[in-house]
């Protein structure tokens, strides 16, 4: 695990502040192929956010988010952008489906639901940067804690006697000290040398036993769930057993519990809800499965409802939580969608209203496909060149095959369904099916991919266009 020092963490966040709509679209170019104008729009957003908190409070508080909904067809990088978007950020970030919700009273999950699992996120994110800042000291304490174990310490020499009350040291008492002390050094030194790892100690764990069970109301079973687990522990007691187990699942045991003994909960919960107020970015996908306004019957029944549920949300409302009241008045919704057969006019009027920006994301060309399998930080080319090398195999596709590739994705998005970029991954896997499953028996070898290698493996299934349906 990387410890970052507070000094780099404090000049990172500052470049973050710094970072101009033109670098933040550079980072994002990084990362996605394309969408410029996408890029531009979640760039000023950001950005904008950014300003805001350099206001004062007064005027910072009327300033709401100019929330995004992005149109494009799958697979174009509308997730990507948002999922970028919130690393560079640094925020809490939630990717969730706008069609998994439905209204109250029919069968699915509650709004609200979105908010705190922001929160959840939002407090792990806290609790993973605490934890690299107490790395240090948990290690350095449940290293003390295992050595008390292995050896214990001496008991002190009686003060109770003349000799001690007069203030005399016993030689005998400071030898079998300075003794001791010795053979804790020496077995610090084989326990960092790993000496000891072998070697069983018997230590306490705590008890994790509790009664489980679920109280169904209608703020959600989810949230009733776990507001009774918190209380468990109180009620019950916790108790902890004599469990034997080798030094070293001992010492990694003991880090864990050193490490949650220096983090402070209440901290994390406050900088966590600040955070997700502040800073919050939700991602609703598939808004376009919830648009229409229809006549209030059929399956489709829910779909006004989940708009008009989703409403307060993004206006701006409170949300009960189990770690307290998060509000959502500056919380970032960027939402996104196909909008193959509806389009956001379909949208209720007062939920259009709440996404001012709107940008339009164009579908890939068959350069853009060569790009995406080559220009990001972490293309499938790199991928499948960094797991092949875990085999002793040396992979190499000529700028020929990359075309290729590129060609029979363009041609089965056209002829079947069209699912963007997502079926580069699907032509990619059949190209180095064979070569994966021989990678083993190659090991020292140097591959080559090339155009007449990609032809073979991929010609037989694209002419058979019933087979590409279910294959490709």
């Amino acid at each position: 695990m990387a410890i970052y020092l507070p000094s780099s963490a404090e000049e990172e966040q500052l470049a973050l502040d710094e970072l101009t709509p033109r670098e933040i679209v550079a980072e994002l170019d990084k990362h996605v192929i394309g969408q410029k104008d996408a890029k531009r729009a979640v760039a000023i957003a950001l950005r904008n956010r950014m300003r805001r908190q350099k206001l004062t409070p007064e005027l910072a508080e009327e300033i709401i988010p100019k929330n995004i909904i992005m149109i494009g067809p799958t697979g174009v990088g509308k997730t990507e952008i948002a999922r970028r978007l919130a690393k560079l950020a640094n925020s809490p970030f939630l990717k969730v489906e706008a069609s998994k919700f439905t209204e109250v009273g029919y069968v699915g999950r509650d709004v609200e639901s979105m908010v705190r699992d922001l929160v959840e996120i939002a407090i792990d994110n806290v609790r993973e940067e605490k934890l690299e800042d107490v790395a240090d000291k948990a290690e350095l304490n449940a290293e003390e804690r295992l050595l008390d174990i292995l050896l214990p310490p001496s008991p002190a020499p009686r003060t109770d006697t003349p000799a001690a009350a007069g203030g005399v040291v016993i030689d005998g008492s400071t030898a079998l000290t300075e003794s001791s002390t010795r053979t804790r050094e020496k077995l610090r030194q084989q326990l960092r040398e790993g000496k000891l790892d072998e070697r069983t100690v018997e230590i306490d764990v705590r008890e994790r036993n509790f009664p489980s069970f679920e109280i169904l109301t209608n703020q959600g079973v989810e949230e009733m769930d776990v507001n009774i687990k918190d209380m468990l522990p109180n009620i019950f007691g916790q108790r902890t057993k004599k469990r034997k187990m080798k030094v070293n699942e001992a010492f990694e045991y003991l880090i864990q519990e050193e490490e949650q003994r220096l983090i402070d909960m209440d901290q994390v919960t406050r900088i966590a809800i600040d955070r997700v107020e502040n800073s919050g970015i939700v991602f609703l996908d598939e808004i376009d499965k919830i648009a229409g306004r229809e006549g209030g019957h059929g399956p489709d029944v829910s779909r006004e409802g989940v708009q008009r549920d989703i409403l307060p949300i993004v206006e701006g409302t409170t949300v009960n939580t189990r770690y307290g009241m998060v509000r959502t008045d500056h919380i970032l919704f960027v939402a996104a969608g196909a909008f193959h057969v509806s389009k956001p006019s379909d949208l209720i009027p007062e939920l259009q209203g709440r996404f001012p920006i709107r940008v339009e994301l164009q579908s890939l060309t068959m350069e853009d496909f060569v790009r995406i399998l080559t220009e990001p930080k972490s293309s499938l080319v790199k991928q499948y060149t960094a797991l092949l090398e875990t085999e002793g195999v040396k992979l190499e596709f000529t700028p020929e095959a990359l075309s290729e590739i590129a060609h029979f994705a363009f041609r089965v998005n056209e002829s079947t369904e069209n699912i963007g970029a997502r079926r580069l991954h699907t032509i990619m896997e059949r190209v180095l099916d064979e070569l994966s499953f021989e990678a083993p028996d190659k090991k020292g070898q140097q591959v080559t991919v090339d155009a007449d290698y990609v032809r073979k493996m991929l010609t037989d299934i694209v002419k058979d266009q019933d087979l590409s349906r279910y294959i490709l």
